[in-house]
């Protein structure tokens, strides 16, 4: 009964244009109305709980890397260099756009910020050189998504902290499975380019990729930094978010001196209402998660999925299922804050490893920010691409079937994500 109350009223909510934020707060509110323990105070106490934890103060500062890395000129080098090396191949803006994505992604957590960085660069320059724009600018929403599975992601940070999970343990997981959507993606692109009427870009000589190399190697030194310090355990998850923004603010300010008052105080600002909405959506969504513990909606869930906790192969794929389905309707950040404490319980009851079952599930976020009809990374990259919503749906199609792929792929065999894991400890 809890259950369905909680997300009768959370859909209904929605549904009625309430920020998800307070939706979550009156849904675990209708909870405590439902159960007779309605207490303001506990309101009050939850959602400040939830906004004062200590890992949460890595988001602002991932946040803030990205928007310097954007305009202090890091993620045009990381093109550039990108282009120098497989620009000339066939269909060769395509695999810069690929490449460029998962050298973004190590160097910022957030989809969007890097989605737009790498539309606003090359979706241009491929539309010139006479691909389809909406297969450009699905390719560029497809890699954009990387962001939050390779390091540093806010995604990670955000389930590591809901589920009380070693955050450094999924940072680390999600490596390989970050280069394998890269993987994916690349297959999915040389079967779409084999029908693109595209121009060639000239070969670039060795002395040039070599002089981009070294322009783009102060950008390249940024994940080797932070995957570095976690490994040796130099630092914490949130003291490399530090790090990161230091780092592009130094490599922008000085070595390539593109950042200005201006610029930095815009990138101030944009992090600042970035991280508004993060943690305003991470302080309510703690109410919720309160009330869910106190009524047992994991327990009701479990007693559904009962069937399958002997299958934990299959117990995974329905929890999939629906998070997939989810994602078309909901956000990023709001499917994990909602579903991180329905679903952990489950998995830890069925001896699942919740590393692996974090890397996933992060994957399917990532995933549902590129499915229509919500699709914000979609949305993104067709204002910045200049496509419509239909145009870019059409393009994603491919690219979303690859990564579904690898999606299935992982659940079926968690060793491709537990096995690599073990090599990073």
């Amino acid at each position: 009964m809890s259950a369905l109350v909680f997300l009768g009223s959370l859909l209904s909510l929605i549904a009625l244009g309430l920020p998800i934020a307070f939706a979550l707060m009156f849904a675990g509110v209708a909870l405590m109305l439902l159960t007779g323990q309605f207490d303001a105070q506990i309101v009050v106490q939850n959602a400040i709980s939830g906004a004062d934890n200590f890992v949460l103060m890595a988001v602002p500062f991932f946040i803030l890397a990205g928007e310097l890395m954007n305009a202090g000129g890091l993620s045009r080098r990381i093109v550039d260099m990108a282009s120098a090396f497989v620009g000339h191949l066939r269909g060769g803006l395509g695999y810069v756009a690929i490449c460029a994505g998962i050298l973004l992604a190590s160097l910022s957590g957030s989809a969007v910020a890097d989605t737009a960085a790498l539309a606003a660069i090359l979706v241009p320059m491929m539309r010139q050189a006479g691909y389809d724009p909406a297969r450009a600018c699905g390719l560029m929403a497809a890699s954009g998504i990387i962001a939050p599975v390779i390091p540093p992601s806010i995604g990670f940070l955000i389930f590591g902290v809901v589920a009380n999970v070693s955050i450094t343990r999924l940072f680390l997981a999600g490596i390989v499975p970050g280069v394998l959507m890269g993987l994916f993606l690349t297959t999915a692109w040389w079967f779409v380019a084999r029908r693109q009427k595209a121009s060639l870009t000239p070969r670039v000589p060795w002395r040039q990729r070599l002089r981009l190399l070294g322009r783009g190697g102060w950008a390249l030194m940024l994940p080797v930094i932070i995957i570095g310090g976690l490994r040796f355990g130099i630092f914490t998850p949130t003291e490399s978010a530090v790090v990161a923004a230091a780092y592009a603010l130094f490599v922008g300010l000085v070595v390539y001196r593109e950042l200005d008052r201006r610029k930095i105080y815009e990138c101030l600002l944009s992090t600042a209402q970035t991280t508004s909405v993060v943690l305003l959506l991470a302080a309510l969504a703690m109410v919720a998660s309160y009330m869910i513990t106190i009524t047992d909606i994991s327990g009701q869930v479990g007693v559904w999925l009962q069937g399958l906790s002997d299958h934990p192969t299959v117990l995974v794929a329905a929890m999939m299922v629906v998070v997939f389905f989810a994602g078309m309707v909901l956000d990023f950040i709001p499917i994990v804050l909602i579903f991180t404490p329905v679903f952990l319980p489950i998995v830890q009851a069925a001896d699942i490893d919740p590393v692996y079952f974090g890397v996933i599930f992060i994957m399917n976020c990532s995933i549902g920010m590129i499915t229509p009809p919500v699709g914000v990374v979609l949305n993104v990259v067709g204002t910045v691409g200049k496509v419509s919503m239909a145009q870019a749906t059409r393009g994603i199609a491919p690219f979303l079937l690859a990564l579904v792929s690898l999606l299935i792929a992982l659940i079926l065999f968690p060793e491709l994500v537990t096995v690599p894991a073990q090599w990073w400890r």
